[in-house]
């Protein structure tokens, strides 16, 4: 068990307990939630909870458990596609139920694991159990990620990812039909007041941009092609939801489970379709492309069949 006691930064004032948490010792915000939810965080001696408020000059006293660091553990995905491979990268088509990379709390397969149990060495870069990673897929999204093998590859992927240089095209199936049919959200994205896991559109959340284009409309839903600007955790399910278009299948962030069970969907019907960056290597553009896999494909055809 570890424990701080300090006292609350001028700074800090009016922040949420598990916002503060993470900004003063490095926390997660999630994790702060954990420790707060679990009784472990008090101010001048009454506990709080993760939603309070702190007062600045207040004495705040944590106690934690650590948790041990997640490890990659070699674990063969067969449907995991190798889309494209040399000495920089890989880039693979990532089947749903696959996280990106190992996390406390997830014991399912994961993109790190799968590629080490092909044989692949990735970069070293990052922390341990996220090594050469430098974007992520949700576990429910399926579709294209390029993982760095070198450290150069490192370097320079992270750079495009962050200064907005990589192209990131998904499709998603939405509920309903957006007005304007083509048009942009830009609505910031931060952590939901309500969860620890959900995200929303929040006024002191990170900037975050997507555009979107239908490509088909059937009754009760529409085929979108969405590009990315940002990259923000659940950033197509958050903009869509917050116009009231949920992806069909999400049941996280509202989507209806009649049409769902319709369908024969038991995740969100989006997928990361296209890829592009500048090859770390040789500097020149370079594009991938996937398919739909066969439980979108099929929710599709139903679609288009109605």
């Amino acid at each position: 068990m570890e424990s701080r006691s300090l006292p609350v930064p001028d700074g800090l004032a009016g922040e949420r307990v598990d916002a503060g948490l993470s900004k003063l010792l490095g926390f997660s915000r999630s994790f702060a939630a954990e420790v707060a939810e679990a009784g472990g965080v008090t101010v001048d001696g009454s506990a709080v909870g993760k939603s309070d408020r702190l007062r600045a000059g207040s004495w705040l006293e944590v106690e934690w458990q650590p948790k041990l660091a997640p490890v990659v553990v070699p674990q063969s995905v067969p449907d995991l596609g190798i889309v494209y491979d040399d000495d920089d990268l890989v880039v693979v088509d990532k089947p749903v139920g696959v996280a990106a990379h190992p996390s406390v709390g997830w014991e399912g397969p994961t993109v790190l694991g799968a590629l080490a149990a092909a044989g692949f060495r990735v970069s070293t870069s990052g922390a341990a159990e996220r090594a050469g990673v430098v974007h992520r897929l949700d576990a429910g999204t399926s579709g294209l990620m390029v993982v760095a093998k070198s450290e150069r590859a490192y370097t320079e992927l992270k750079r495009q990812f962050h200064d907005r240089e990589v192209s990131k095209i998904y499709h998603a199936i939405v509920q309903g039909h957006p007005d304007p049919s083509t048009g942009t959200i830009d609505a910031p994205i931060g952590r939901h007041p309500g969860s620890s896991w959900k995200f929303a559109v929040t006024a002191d959340g990170k900037s975050s941009v997507t555009h979107y284009e239908t490509l088909e409309a059937f009754p009760r839903a529409s085929l979108l092609e969405v590009h990315l600007e940002t990259g923000r955790t659940h950033q197509i399910r958050v903009h869509m939801a917050a116009q009231r278009h949920p992806c069909v299948g999400d049941a996280m962030y509202g989507a209806d489970p009649t049409l769902s069970a319709r369908l024969g969907l038991t995740r969100q019907w989006l997928q990361a379709m296209r890829l592009g960056f500048r090859h770390p290597g040789t500097g020149e553009w370079v594009e991938f492309s996937s398919e739909y896999p066969a439980d979108l494909q099929h929710a599709l055809d139903v679609l288009r069949e109605s």
